[in-house]
């Protein structure tokens, strides 16, 4: 039993590097399983690229996120009656316990019907199950706070009241009806962790990939199975200037994969398994960004403290300043189009990243039919 990682900054190859390595094992012991963890936007992507890697199949490497874990631990145990809750589930779920207790909630119930509303309540119910935050455990700090409480003497409660502590009391409800119409039921993602020992305990490898941090209930599993499996490997997005063992604060560049590492260090320590040397990967010739020196550059310069200045503009970065968000995308449509017509490239190859993709999202529709490109927007 043992804990590796594979460290390196953004596109040096980790990914590359743990699925041969992945493949290498997998023909050397076939009648072993091989557990590939991902986050859920990522498992068809990985599949598709280990098959490849491959060249034959992948029949002892899986491929799952956390949430997809659950139903192969189901298949496993025997219990395919249970119904797991995914976002949509939620959705519905927690509209009916909205109706069901619309006469005990002072706030929410007359915003229930507000597109989205009920998604923001579900996703604050799903952080405080990852964390570990029991109805009893919040009514028990909203009531040393005094919120739920009658008002106090002189006509004051603390720095929690008003509209603040009526909010508060109502997702206490929420969370309380939710949690009831799940008993015996329904089993959510979050849940799905603390089964899945009973699987991983076959595995010959663990690996994780494309995670910036982990959240206590999976480091809880993470604990777990240190004890249980032979090996684990995770990748880690490090510059290799950096001591990755030292966290300094959240202030730093690379705050989360530091803590992240430092976390996974202490549990191996407790699990008193051994910590191997990591793999750096510093090649720049293998770089995703080896056929563009500018975004290399880039990549190791920006936020840095000690920058160093780029010679010539290569074209392979650009800035444009628009007036608003529409032309912004007009502009960025009609080069997708001139893109594919006139350079070959198809639509797959292309992505918009905005850091604001509700505000963007909403001229996305328009826009995009105008000049007839095909978008999926996430």
């Amino acid at each position: 039993m043992s804990l590796r990682f594979i460290m390196g900054s953004s596109g040096s190859g980790k990914s590359t590097y743990l699925y041969e390595e992945i493949v290498r094992l997998a023909r050397e012991y076939p009648e072993q399983t091989f557990y590939v963890i991902v986050p859920e936007q990522f498992t068809m992507q990985t599949q598709r690229e280990l098959v490849e890697k491959s060249g034959s199949g992948i029949m002892n490497i899986d491929v799952v996120s956390f949430q997809r874990l659950a139903y192969r631990v189901f298949d496993e145990i025997g219990k395919m009656d249970m119904v797991v809750l995914e976002e949509t589930g939620k959705n519905l779920l927690l509209r009916k316990v909205a109706e069901d207790k619309k006469e005990e909630l002072q706030v929410l119930s007359g915003n229930m019907k507000k597109m989205g509303y009920i998604s923001e309540i579900k996703s604050l119910i799903s952080e405080l199950t990852q964390y570990h935050i029991s109805p009893e455990a919040l009514e028990d700090f909203l009531r040393a706070e005094g919120i739920g409480e009658p008002q106090r003497a002189g006509g004051k409660r603390n720095a929690l009241s008003g509209v603040f502590s009526r909010k508060m009391e109502d997702i206490l409800i929420m969370y309380r009806g939710f949690e009831e119409a799940l008993e015996g039921k329904y089993i959510t993602a979050e849940e799905i962790l603390d089964v899945f020992e009973s699987v991983a305990a076959e595995s010959k490898l663990l690996a994780f990939d494309g995670f910036t941090g982990f959240t206590p209930i999976q480091n809880q599993l993470l604990q777990r199975l240190m004890t249980l499996t032979s090996d684990i490997y995770v990748t880690i997005t490090m510059d290799a200037r950096e001591d990755a063992y030292t966290f300094r604060g959240m202030q730093e560049l690379f705050a989360m994969s530091k803590k992240t590492v430092s976390s996974l260090v202490r549990m191996a320590e407790k699990a008193k398994i051994p910590l191997e040397e990591p793999v750096w990967l510093i090649d720049e010739e293998k770089s995703r960004f080896a056929d563009s020196p500018m975004l290399s550059s880039l990549e190791r310069n920006l936020f840095r403290l000690q920058a160093k200045p780029y010679g010539e503009n290569d074209g392979s970065i650009r800035m444009y300043s628009l007036e608003n968000q529409r032309e912004e995308l007009s502009y960025a449509a009609g080069e997708i189009k001139r893109l594919v017509r006139e350079e070959g490239y198809r639509y797959k190859d292309i992505a918009v990243v905005s850091g604001d993709v509700e505000s963007y999202g909403n001229y996305v529709s328009q826009i995009f039919s105008v000049y007839d490109i095909p978008y999926f927007l996430d």
